[in-house]
């Protein structure tokens, strides 16, 4: 893994998006963070951008982390994919699996967010 890595937070909490950047610096301070509250604005943003890795909440407004997964596979093939919500039903896991995307389970802490970035090799 290169020290640039590039990580997208997309998340319509901003408390959420806060507390997931905190601890993706304390334990990967080298990263860059990119930051959009849904996913209109994420997709403008990647249109002149790079990310290694995306991290999606499920539930926002406008399109769900899954919506934005598929857009952003079409435009970013390489980039991997994680979905991180609350929203832990059979039907969400089992769509993500079928979009090639990481499921991870809210609440944000060391555990989960280490095991998000393991996903960049």
């Amino acid at each position: 893994m290169s020290d640039s890595a590039s990580i997208l937070l997309v998340d319509d909490s901003r408390a959420s998006r806060m507390l997931c950047a905190t601890v993706l610096r304390s334990l990967r301070p080298d990263l860059r963070i990119l930051e959009a509250g849904d996913g209109e604005a994420a997709l403008a943003l990647m249109a002149g951008e790079r990310a290694d890795l995306a991290i999606l909440d499920m539930n926002m407004p406008g399109m769900s982390g899954l919506e934005l997964a598929e857009k952003l596979h079409l435009t970013h093939p390489v980039m991997k994919l994680a979905l991180l919500t609350a929203n832990a039903q059979d039907a969400i896991q089992r769509r993500a699996a079928a979009q090639g995307v990481h499921f991870f389970r809210k609440p944000i802490g060391e555990a989960v967010i280490g095991d998000i970035l393991a996903l960049l090799g």
